[in-house]
């Protein structure tokens, strides 16, 4: 046998659990003709809607959370060059959408044990020119939305929640995405609801959210599925300088089944969270916090800090053990400031946000899926074990 076929296969990061429901609605959509925005996304958003206890009005789906952060973004309304602030522990998507937008964003520092952005933190950052609060809920931790708001409302700033971790989160029996003026998903593949790429828009305020939709698919009256459907050729008018933003029935057809396992795929991602904290409960590790109370942490990210010192291994030498073990793993996040455009463009140095410089060079985040077997996490935590000496 040869070495290949003796190793064990790659434990792949962050792969969905995909099922027959999945695979028979896409093959259904595809049979009908039908891929492009139509009666799957209407269905969708119907779904997602009534999931989080709002109005179909009140949502808008989109082909990333990149895009719900952009159009939301626009669609508040915010005069060009307005400061957004936001974390420095996040995917660049968050920074960059705010850029798109005309916007200024600013930087506030993480809470170390939280890692979500620190509401002293934002307070310490408001200036004359800020506009907008962009908290993101890191890893499916809830930020402190109470905090957040009151200092949004002190201050009439406009709060847009990135959930793109948090699509089960709550935080005091309230659903993450529905505190602030606009909520942001994710349906990426390594999310908690895939669709492959995919996002959706949750707003309180339903003419935003009908203007969101416009900007989502070229600033136009009408979408393709009123225009070309069964009920007769609808002429549309373009009513803003809009985006490409719109989501396909090919991808609502998987959403929508995996919408419906999403309670059932969170709690197989808590068993498997569980078994990580139980089985590295003795190592020289930084695990994630438990859940603070009268909280859901949606279990996304499992996310261990390496701190060379402690654990005898550098963090990027680690990633490398692992991957030499056949088992995938991620980086969530280095710190924006530490990504050479944003040093090039604002003058940011990693030194300025401290705690996230620190748990950005430290961060690795194990597989964590529904997919996952018993076996499967048994192997990560058999090659956790192997590198880190307890």
């Amino acid at each position: 046998m040869s070495n290949i076929e003796s190793q064990p296969p790659f434990l792949v990061f962050g792969a969905p659990r995909i099922e027959e429901a999945e695979i028979a609605e896409v093959e259904a959509c595809l049979r009908s003709g039908w891929l492009g925005t139509g009666p799957r996304v209407a269905q969708f958003e119907r779904d997602f809607a009534a999931w989080r206890g709002a109005r179909p009005s009140q949502v808008a789906a989109v082909n990333s959370c990149t895009a719900a952060l952009h159009v939301s973004l626009v669609a508040a309304g915010l005069e060009p060059g307005s400061e957004v602030i936001t974390t420095p522990l996040t995917f660049c998507a968050t920074v960059n959408a705010i850029l798109h937008a005309g916007l200024t964003p600013v930087l506030a520092d993480v809470d170390p044990i939280t890692q979500n952005i620190d509401p002293g933190a934002i307070e310490a950052a408001i200036t004359p020119r800020t506009r907008a609060i962009l908290p993101v809920h890191f890893a499916g931790r809830p930020c402190a939305m109470d905090r957040i708001m009151a200092i949004a409302e002190q201050h009439d700033l406009v709060v847009i929640e990135d959930c793109a971790h948090a699509i089960e989160t709550e935080f005091r029996g309230r659903a993450a995405g529905t505190f602030g003026d606009f909520g942001c998903y994710s349906f990426y593949v390594t999310k908690n609801v895939v669709t492959g790429e995919g996002g959706m828009i949750l707003g309180r305020d339903e003419e935003r959210i009908a203007r969101a939709r416009i900007l989502a698919l070229h600033g136009m009256s009408k979408d393709a599925w009123h225009r070309f459907s069964d009920k007769g050729y609808r002429h549309y008018q373009v009513v803003e300088c809009g985006f490409k933003y719109n989501m396909m029935d090919l991808q609502a057809a998987i959403g929508i089944h995996q919408l419906a396992r999403v309670e059932q795929n969170w709690l197989r991602r808590r068993e498997l969270w569980q078994r990580y904290d139980e089985a590295f409960a003795g190592l020289p590790l930084g695990l994630p916090a438990a859940p603070e109370a009268d909280t859901r942490h949606g279990y996304h990210l499992y996310t261990i800090m390496v701190d060379e010192a402690q654990c005898g291994i550098s963090r990027d030498d680690f990633l490398e053990a692992m991957n030499a073990q056949r088992i995938g793993t991620g980086v969530h996040y280095l710190s924006v400031p530490e990504h050479p455009y944003y040093q090039e463009r604002f003058g940011w140095r990693p030194q300025q946000w401290p705690n996230a410089m620190r748990l950005g060079r430290q961060t690795v985040s194990l597989p964590l899926s529904p997919a996952m077997s018993d076996e499967d996490s048994d192997r990560v935590i058999s090659a956790v074990r192997t590198l880190i000496k307890g």
